[in-house]
């Protein structure tokens, strides 16, 4: 049936969405009738209960996870000239912040198994402006973390874990976001991640050094001094998240295992449902990885049919994205010193990689619907 579409139907299922219920709505209304709605009691609250969760000394909250990005960086004392090796299959927000900073994203190319960033090619691109590594947990699958400490160890380099998709995950037993193999770890509390407070972010670290600069960025560079009075010391932003936003994260994370349990359950149904559908590739699960299925991509065999399977798919109700293009291939990173970069599997990927709806109240029936609608494009 390819080549054959239909009008888009009026209901479509997303590729991703939010899952609230009472307790959240109950826990955000009780802020907004109390006398704190911003930089009260909920955040230090909010803190507590994620580094619990991850097992990390300290949490820093922020307004999202690029201003979590920007804060790691800024905390890690990245600046002009120095160079930062990072996965180009991620939101441009991982590389973005760098460029604010004046450093340099260093792109190391992908597995083809994961999508994450190639931890057995991190180390050729090391050289003496090379000051930290940022690997990307993509889909909410972790990159071999204790490869990539020990690289780092050998070179003396700062670790910052792009954790955005990856609340609830686990390397080798060990939580994403206990720092464990890295110097900090950041979240997104966006509505379609693992967890969501509609914008916010987070900080996760094991450092009271860090902990401290953390603090002090997300607050305008003030704190308090002896006389307590305030006072501004470094240059900082406003990334303070609200309580409201504060509330409701910390009633998300009490449901997180089961959300990632459910998520986990829609990946199996569609390794049943896909399983012997040649004309593509589904993703695979490292043995020492326990993912959280932020995200579930597919890749087509053919590159040349993975536009038309989206349209397809999308005139059949079936709300796919892509996650994602190169990030040295948008038009801003082309025209400032990325043009003529090409990473083999890279190329390969963006080319082929098409996402499907995945998230904790997706039914079996939808993802039956789903795959029966790839199977249709192919027969």
């Amino acid at each position: 049936m390819i080549g054959i579409f239909y009008l888009t139907p009026t209901l479509m299922i997303p590729y991703g969405q939010q899952t609230l219920n009472a307790p959240d709505i109950k826990a955000v209304l009780a802020v907004l009738r109390s006398d704190f709605i911003t930089q009260g009691p909920k955040i230090a609250a909010f803190e507590q209960a994620l580094a619990k969760y991850c097992a990390a000394k300290y949490a820093v909250v922020c307004s999202n996870g690029t201003a979590a990005l920007h804060l790691a960086y800024l905390a890690a004392g990245l600046k002009t000239a120095d160079q930062v090796i990072t996965a180009p299959n991620t939101f441009v927000a991982t590389s973005n912040m760098l460029l604010a900073l004046g450093a340099k994203p260093i792109f190391c190319d992908i597995r083809l198994d994961t999508y994450n960033i190639d931890e057995n090619k991190i180390e050729k691109l090391i050289n003496q402006n090379t000051k930290a590594i940022v690997p990307v947990h993509f889909a909410g699958q972790p990159a071999v973390m204790d490869k990539i400490h020990t690289i780092a160890r050998r070179h003396q380099l700062i670790i910052i874990e792009d954790a955005s998709h990856a609340l609830g995950a686990k390397f080798k037993n060990s939580k994403i976001g206990d720092c464990r193999y890295s110097d900090m770890a950041i979240l997104s509390f966006h509505p379609v991640k693992p967890i969501t407070t509609a914008e916010g972010g987070a900080i996760l670290t094991n450092s009271k050094k860090y902990y401290q600069k953390l603090i002090l960025f997300r607050n305008h560079g003030i704190h308090k001094n002896k006389q307590g009075k305030n006072v501004m010391t470094e240059l900082g932003y406003n990334y303070r998240l609200t309580d409201i936003a504060a509330a409701l994260g910390i009633s998300q994370l009490k449901k997180l295992d089961k959300f990632i349990k459910a998520r986990r359950q829609v990946v199996n149904w569609y390794g049943q449902e896909l399983k012997n559908v040649k004309e593509i590739i589904l993703p695979q699960e490292l043995k020492d990885n326990y993912s959280g299925w932020h995200i579930y991509v597919i890749r087509t065999q053919n590159a040349k049919l993975r536009d038309k399977l989206m349209v397809y798919l999308k005139c059949n109700g079936v709300g796919v994205n892509f996650h994602y293009p190169a990030v040295y291939s948008h038009p801003y990173y082309r025209r400032h010193g990325f043009k003529n970069i090409s990473l083999r599997n890279e190329e390969i990927y963006q080319q082929t990689c098409l996402t499907l709806p995945c998230y904790p109240k997706l039914t079996h029936q939808q993802v039956k619907f789903i795959s029966r609608q790839i199977k249709k494009f192919y027969d």
